[in-house]
């Protein structure tokens, strides 16, 4: 049998870890007629506004982590704000910052280190909701996430479920952060016009 490179390792690894977090939290897709149906319905609906505040948990280390590295670049060793380097995750969503606080969600996806003056991170993620109110629905969150900010905006792209067409702002603000581990709790704070 063939070994495996170090790339195709990692992407096993990865589609491995895509499959389980499939199985924990996942969408639900209704069928293209039901939605053909509730699209020619919109032309008389009206905008809805949610707002929703959560804790997202990201665990870079121990026996458990949520967030796994998938990607660095060769100068990341030289860069003060691991420019290049990207974490796949399956992050816990709660009510409060406590990691025993009930689960509301799963924040799944990835981000990168994008800043090579700053530490700034894309964020490319989707908030996958369990909780009995928007159980399966989802919202997507994509932009800059300037880590060190107190205050980090960034846009809401889309949604499914109880969501569908969001747009509209995600607030973060780091609750908690280990500067050995890079653990973080980090508070959200949700706008989302959806119909």
């Amino acid at each position: 049998m063939a070994k495996l490179g170090l790339t195709a390792t990692v992407m096993v690894a990865a589609l491995a870890l895509v499959a389980m977090a499939a199985r924990l939290a996942h969408a639900v897709a209704d069928d293209p007629k039901k939605v053909d149906k509730w699209f020619n319905r919109l032309s008389h609906a009206e905008r809805k506004t949610t707002r929703l505040r959560f804790y997202f948990h990201d665990t870079v280390s121990g026996k458990s982590p949520t967030a796994a590295r998938i990607a660095e670049a060769t100068m990341t060793k030289k860069s003060p704000t691991l420019f290049g380097v990207v974490f796949m995750i399956d992050d816990p969503l709660t009510e409060g910052p406590e990691p025993e606080s009930p689960l509301v969600g799963r924040a799944q996806g990835f981000y990168g280190s994008a800043g090579l003056e700053s530490l700034s991170l894309l964020m490319n993620i989707n908030l996958v909701f369990t909780s009995p109110e928007y159980n399966g629905s989802t919202l997507s969150i994509m932009g800059h996430n300037p880590t060190y900010e107190t205050y980090r905006e960034m846009p809401i792209v889309g949604g499914t479920g109880f969501f569908r067409l969001a747009s509209g702002v995600a607030t973060a603000k780091t609750y908690f952060l280990n500067l050995t581990t890079f653990d973080a709790v980090v508070e959200y704070n949700v706008l989302a016009m959806h119909y």
